[in-house]
């Protein structure tokens, strides 16, 4: 079994470190694994004529069994680059249910409003562990850190089973003083080891919970009166107070819309499809009036 680590801090950073100490644990399980520095990839913010390595990672996650990604946290967030890399290798190509939806529509024969090129890969079962390291101390310098690492599985429908936020290194490579946060990664890298191959459904999650039981996060979006969302999933609930404490309640259909359930991701393949085919008989006009802003262009280049 292969495991894929993803630095996207500074060698040799506390990130890293991290890093390590998961990837070395999982190897001790018997993994095999190999870690990737995003400072050592070439990626481009659009077209570039000598090709960039987003394809290159892209292939190594499709040859890996699981994933850890280990990051520093820049104000409240992840660094840009992770970011960056994330959209280049998310969105429909990443898709299982895009895959899985348009190898049967092809196969039937079938009109397809919208094709993409889609990777069969993608339908193979991974896990995955998060890491986020900061130097602040108060939680709400950490927020989004986590939320936004899903983003780089949700798509692929790899199964998160581990996550875990630090705080205090505030120096480089600072961490290395923190024996409880070395012996956590090290549980992680235990915890991904030894579910590597394991399909969604069967794969345990093992890391603290949050009030979301999907993604196990607590960031929450108000939606009016009683009614929120997961702002990392999306998945839908009610809010309640008990005894000074606030509670979620999350019904079968609040489930169902989280982004990493299959039935969402079916319904956005709809709803997909069905917006390309009814842009498909407006696209005269739809030019036509786009035509108008691109003839104004009052745009400056470095």
């Amino acid at each position: 079994m292969r495991l894929l680590g993803l630095s996207a801090g500074n060698a040799g950073g506390s990130a890293e470190i991290l890093l390590k100490e998961a990837l070395r644990s999982a190897e001790a399980a018997g993994a095999e694994v190999q870690l990737v520095r995003i400072g050592d990839l070439d990626l481009s913010t659009g077209p570039a004529a000598h090709g960039d390595d987003a394809q290159w990672f892209w292939d190594r996650l499709m040859a890996a069994d699981g994933l850890i990604v280990s990051s520093p946290i820049y104000t409240r967030t992840i660094p840009g680059l992770l970011r960056l890399l994330g959209d280049k290798i998310s969105g429909p190509q990443a898709d299982v249910v895009f895959t899985a939806e348009l190898l049967r529509l092809r196969s039937e024969g079938a009109e397809i409003p919208v094709d993409f090129a889609i990777d069969e890969r993608v339908l193979r079962p991974r896990v995955a562990g998060f890491i986020a390291v900061g130097g602040s101390l108060p939680s709400y310098w950490k927020t989004l850190a986590l939320p936004l690492m899903h983003t780089l599985t949700a798509s692929a429908q790899i199964a998160v089973v581990d996550q875990v936020e630090f705080a205090g290194a505030g120096s480089p490579a600072s961490i290395v003083l923190d024996a409880a946060a070395l012996e956590r990664a090290a549980q992680l890298g235990r915890n991904v080891g030894e579910q590597l191959g394991r399909p969604f459904e069967q794969a345990e999650y093992r890391g603290a919970s949050g009030a979301c039981p999907v993604c196990h996060l607590s960031v929450l979006a108000l939606r009016g009166g009683d009614l929120v969302e997961c702002a990392s999933c999306g998945a839908g609930g009610t809010l309640r107070v008990e005894d000074g404490e606030a509670l979620v309640a999350f019904g079968p259909a609040g489930l169902a819309q989280s982004v990493i359930s299959l039935e969402e991701k079916r319904a956005h393949f709809a709803e997909v499809q069905q917006t390309a085919a009814r842009h498909a008989a407006m696209r005269p006009e739809i030019e036509a009036r786009r035509q108008g802003y691109l003839d104004w262009d009052p745009s400056v280049r470095p």
